[in-house]
């Protein structure tokens, strides 16, 4: 049977390509251009550029063969063909951006060299980790992290990136290290937040003696969904009902609103949704008042 996530979308590989795009043109204008390092295996290829004098596009090719392997065993076939292609499409993308003559001169300032790399670049790579690519090397190995741990990719590729730019202190001096792991920090935050951001969520838990209350203005005034607990306290043993609900961040301020109105000591614990789809947390979802007019026959 072939399940509709299995399938390869034309939109994943035409946002792979751009992110693709991005980063290999942080990578040439910025990172090559000013003298600093990258993290994972494209940082590999810069230090073979250093010492062999061998274009990145082709060694990106190169290093990747042995990784994709990997990945194949790892992440499967539609994962693989994501791969394959985004590690093409750098390959492609960082030969022409090499022949293409564009100048941006940062060179007097490498605190803006290295702030600018990180967000191109992050930019590039948080495009293609969200439409379920990669750009090879390191982010294969950060994506099995992801998918075996639950370790956010942006966390392990920092780690990993470590591990390179040390290498590549074989021909940077620490000066132009301190501007690269800058870089590499506003890289990692830029990824974490494409991928995360346009749905974080939060998840509020909420112990109350008006529990009935609050659920009706959760659902009748911020039209978000809401379910009931059955929770029993440890020292007094009372059974109760708890509220479990997921708003977005700029509605927790109007929810602790409602809270309070009805209880100022009911007790409330919010934390972080990496995560969250459905109605009203998924672009391709209609508005909730538009499905609230539809159904009452509007």
């Amino acid at each position: 049977m072939t399940y509709q996530n299995e399938k390869i979308s034309l939109k994943d590989l035409i946002f792979i390509t751009i992110g693709c795009s991005l980063y290999a043109f942080g990578l040439v204008t910025v990172n090559i251009a000013n003298n600093l390092a990258e993290g994972g295996a494209t940082g590999i290829t810069l230090i073979i550029r250093y010492w062999l004098h061998i274009d990145p596009a082709y060694s990106i090719i190169l290093l990747n063969i042995p990784l994709i392997w990997i990945g194949y065993r790892y992440l499967g076939k539609k994962a693989l063909i994501y791969t394959i292609y985004g590690t093409t499409m750098l390959s492609i993308w960082t030969w022409l951006w090499q022949r293409i003559p564009i100048n941006i001169n940062i060179h007097h300032d490498l605190f803006l060299a290295g702030v600018l790399a990180g967000l191109i670049g992050g930019t590039g790579s948080g495009l293609v980790y969200r439409f379920g690519g990669t750009t090879g090397g390191t982010d294969i190995v950060a994506r099995i992290f992801e998918k075996k741990r639950g370790i956010v990719m942006g966390k392990t590729l920092l780690a990993l990136d470590v591990i390179v730019l040390t290498c590549s202190l074989s021909y940077l001096d620490l000066r132009q290290m301190m501007y690269t792991l800058l870089g590499s920090y506003v890289f990692a935050q830029v990824v974490n937040f494409i991928q995360e951001g346009a749905y974080a969520a939060r998840g509020v838990i909420i112990i109350t003696n008006h529990p009935t209350e609050i659920a009706n203005d959760i659902i009748q005034k911020m039209e978000r969904g809401v379910s009931y607990l059955k929770i029993e306290g440890a020292f007094s043993g009372q059974e109760r009902k708890a509220l479990y609900c997921v708003v977005s961040p700029n509605e927790l301020n109007t929810l602790k609103g409602y809270i309070n109105h009805h209880d100022s000591e009911a007790f409330v614990s919010i934390f972080e949704v990496s995560e969250a789809m459905g109605d009203g947390f998924s672009f391709n979802t209609p508005s909730r008042s538009l499905l609230k007019y539809i159904k009452k026959g509007g």
